[in-house]
């Protein structure tokens, strides 16, 4: 396991969980992840890429919402957590994320090679 790796795992860990608005998908637009994120995801093709991104989604949202929810990226794990990413349903955790948490998931994205899911 790598040093990103185990990072990842660290900050997953530190986010808060909470439930969402059954059906509502508003935060899954197309994101970034880096490409020890995309290592645990499955493969798509180039179409179903290019399918989601001209309805603005992310290519791992189904029918039935997030089809990689336990495998989702930090940024989406993120979204709803933090006063600087709120939930558009006003739906969040009890307690948010940690800032230096936040901060730390930002440094991380900051400083892996991103593509877009």
């Amino acid at each position: 396991m790598t040093c990103t790796s185990r990072t990842i795992d660290h900050l997953r860990r530190r986010i808060p969980h909470f439930d969402c608005v059954p059906g509502c998908h508003d935060c899954c637009g197309p994101v970034t992840a880096s490409s020890e994120e995309m290592a645990r995801l499955p493969v798509k093709s180039d179409a179903e890429h290019e399918a989601a991104l001209a309805d603005f989604n992310c290519v791992h949202l189904g029918p039935r919402g997030c089809q990689v929810y336990e495998q989702r990226p930090l940024i989406c794990r993120l979204f709803g957590t933090t006063p600087s990413l709120p939930c558009p349903r006003g739906r969040g955790p009890e307690a948010p994320t940690e800032a230096h948490i936040e901060q730390q998931v930002h440094r991380l994205i900051a400083s892996t090679r991103q593509v877009l899911v």
